[in-house]
């Protein structure tokens, strides 16, 4: 295992609505991590290819509208299946440049007509290593968003340390947190949409909690980078011009800020790396280990796969 490497946190927005830009950004994106001499790359939560703020499509209780529903079929089409054509663009990209790439998506299920906010892990091999569904939308993100299971609760043990993470608010679910403790996290990945100050003492709980390191990222957006012809724009009319002002950071084990909280513009982040921080940080206190009462509490995750072993 390597003991120190780069960490690298994006911070930008999609081509909101439209796949293939986005795909070609996220290259570029990718390719710049890869300069600042990353090994590791995290991009934000539903990044393929929006996370759809201030959006209603059309709902209300009790009813949808005409105009919603093609709003939803703006947002299908600009989502990808797993694995797909997309799936490989983005294995090569992590191939390409010789590093971990771990991405937000909207995942759709073109069975089942169900759409999920999905992390994908790819290894610098270019292989798709697994995905996380999000386990809870939260409140109008249950109208787009499918509800995950157990068997994507992922971890992998990677050439890094061993990586894994939930998305944005289901971080609030103490159970969830701790089934990511149970399997040792090391490198604890969070893609959010929250770019409150209090978001900022949620990472550093995280990390203070699970003795991890803890990678926070979020989208930089402004309602200008909406399409003009979306169905449903006029919801944004009483939107600020900002909607998300960001506050990607990296965090230690410890609770020190390594890289940001950056805020008001797109950029990339970066931090130094050491597993052995992680070690020396359980020396006082361990969630799974010295300082747990097996005795006591126990906690069965229905479903949970095993942890990946991974180059």
């Amino acid at each position: 295992m390597s003991t120190k490497f780069i960490a690298a946190v994006v911070q930008a927005s999609p081509v909101l609505f439209d796949l293939e830009k986005t795909l070609a950004k996220t290259a570029h994106l990718v390719s710049e991590a890869s300069s600042k001499g990353a090994k590791l790359a995290l991009f934000p939560e539903a990044f393929i290819s929006a996370y759809p703020r201030g959006l209603s499509f059309g709902t209300v209780v009790g009813n949808r509208s005409t105009e919603g529903r093609e709003t939803w079929l703006r947002y299908w089409d600009s989502s990808i299946k797993v694995p797909s054509k997309a799936t490989d663009q983005l294995g090569e990209m992590a191939r390409k440049a010789n590093l971990f790439l771990v991405i937000g998506v909207n995942e759709k299920d073109t069975v089942s007509g169900t759409m999920y906010c999905t992390m994908l892990y790819f290894n610098p091999k270019g292989e798709l290593m697994g995905k996380h569904r999000k386990l809870k939308p939260t409140a109008a993100e249950r109208i787009i968003w499918g509800e995950g299971d157990g068997s994507t609760l992922s971890t992998f043990n990677t050439s890094l340390g061993k990586m894994g993470g939930l998305i944005c608010w289901e971080n609030y679910m103490p159970l969830a947190r701790m089934a990511m403790y149970q399997k040792g996290v090391q490198l604890y990945l969070a893609p959010t949409a929250d770019s409150r100050e209090s978001w900022q003492h949620t990472l550093k709980h995280i990390a203070l909690e699970g003795r991890c390191f803890v990678m926070g990222c979020n989208q930089f957006v402004t309602k200008s980078m909406y399409p003009n012809d979306l169905p449903g724009i006029t919801d944004l009319d009483h939107q600020p011009e900002v909607m998300s002002r960001g506050g990607s950071v990296i965090v230690a084990p410890t609770g020190e800020v390594l890289a940001g909280p950056l805020w008001e513009e797109e950029g990339i982040i970066t931090a130094e790396i050491s597993i052995d921080e992680v070690i020396k940080s359980k020396l006082d206190f361990d969630p799974i280990g010295h300082y747990a009462r097996n005795d006591v509490f126990s906690l069965t995750v229905e479903g949970q796969p095993d942890s990946e072993e991974f180059g």
